[in-house]
């Protein structure tokens, strides 16, 4: 299994879950590289018509390189097993920090203008115009946007989604 150290997965997966997840990694690596490039996960029927593929490969791409190794792999498992995110709080909390990064491309903690209508142009392809999603991403926006600071932080994204029950649908059992 290459040079992973599974040694710090050990407490959260057995070493036949660890065998089993190699296995399906190597079966998606179809190049054979030992890292799966986005080609290769757009390649997984599961995941094909999924419009936000590319931002959880962005955010399971731990150091940027494009390519998701079988380090990152795990790690990306993990944190479907234990809430989606390797942060501290409640599953609930774990996997709501896990949408909101979807959004929050630059990583910088916040949801502006921008990111919202980008991620949600992903969601709806060419079924609104640019100007309609505008619209809705500038409501959207002022609804959340307790603190008017043009942006939404993760508490005001928690608030704006409390009752969407977006935790319980957020698995990822596929890959």
């Amino acid at each position: 299994m290459g040079n992973i150290n599974t040694a710090e997965f050990a407490s959260h997966f057995t070493q036949k879950e660890i065998q089993k997840l190699y296995a399906r990694f190597k079966q998606i690596d179809s190049d054979g590289s030992g890292d799966l490039d986005p080609r290769e996960i757009f390649n997984v029927p599961e995941l094909q018509q999924n419009p936000l593929v590319q931002r959880v490969i962005s955010i399971f791409d731990i150091n940027k390189d494009g390519k998701i190794s079988f380090s990152e792999f795990l790690t990306g498992k993990l944190r479907a097993k234990v809430g989606l995110a390797s942060l501290y709080g409640s599953d609930e909390e774990k996997k709501l920090r896990f949408a909101f990064k979807i959004y929050d491309i630059d990583e910088d903690g916040y949801i502006t203008n921008g990111e919202l209508f980008t991620v949600l142009k992903m969601m709806v392809g060419n079924n609104l115009t640019d100007m309609q999603l505008q619209q809705l991403v500038d409501r959207t926006i002022i609804k959340a946007d307790l603190d008017y600071d043009g942006r939404i932080s993760f508490q005001e994204f928690k608030n704006m989604v409390k009752d969407l029950d977006v935790a319980t649908k957020l698995t990822l059992n596929k890959i």
